[in-house]
């Protein structure tokens, strides 16, 4: 059974227990999920609604982007878990001889690398959701306007926790070009989607106060 089909009792247990996994990633990639159900939950309640017919069909797309985004996440929580496994092994090679060493580094860096995909990937998500549920804000049931701040704070808090599981691995990287160019493109995911998703969720404050 994948980490994504387990019980959120079962989830949270394993979270909270000394296996290396699930870990940040996993979790930031779950709340993801959650942050991007929520949107689409506004889209339920907006579609076959008479006062929001002028926008129906672009509350479907939406519905169906989410749709979308719901999966990708999910699978990233199960991916998460298969990329560290590698490299938690990596840690523990040998390194007595200069041989084994040069080896101990070419399989944590080859490691490392992977290990950064799906966090970063993540991140892209994220900054898909939010997008998403800045529509989903616009547009959808002010009766719901509540569920899209929620959703795209959630999404907010996945963007920075997943980045955090970026970082500490190009901090481990010897290939610094290589690491500068992930970290490069993590910024500019965290300038980006922070900044949005703090003005959608300031949006629906307003509304709501």
């Amino acid at each position: 059974m994948g980490f994504a089909e387990k019980s959120c009792v079962d989830f949270v247990s394993v979270l909270a227990s000394k296996d290396p996994v699930p870990g940040g990633g996993g979790a930031s990639a779950l709340v993801g999920a959650i942050g991007t159900a929520l949107g689409n939950m506004v889209g339920s309640l907006t579609v076959g609604k008479k006062k929001y017919a002028g926008v129906e069909a672009d509350i479907i797309r939406l519905k169906k982007e989410s749709d979308r985004l719901q999966g990708d996440f999910l699978a990233l929580v199960q991916r998460d878990a298969e990329v560290f496994e590698p490299l938690s092994k990596a840690y523990g090679l040998p390194k007595e001889t200069e041989a084994e060493k040069a080896e101990k580094t070419r399989i944590m860096e080859a490691a490392l690398k992977e290990a950064c995909s799906v966090p970063l990937e993540i991140m892209k998500k994220c900054g898909e959701a939010i997008k998403v549920i800045e529509e989903f804000a616009a547009k959808g049931s002010r009766l719901a306007i509540s569920d899209a701040g929620v959703g795209v704070l959630f999404c907010k808090a996945a963007l920075a926790g997943a980045s955090l599981n970026v970082y500490i691995n190009t901090a481990a990287m010897t290939d610094r070009s290589y690491a500068e160019d992930i970290n490069r493109q993590t910024n500019a995911l965290l300038a980006e989607y922070e900044a949005l998703a703090d003005k959608i969720f300031k949006g629906v404050k307003d509304q709501l106060k």
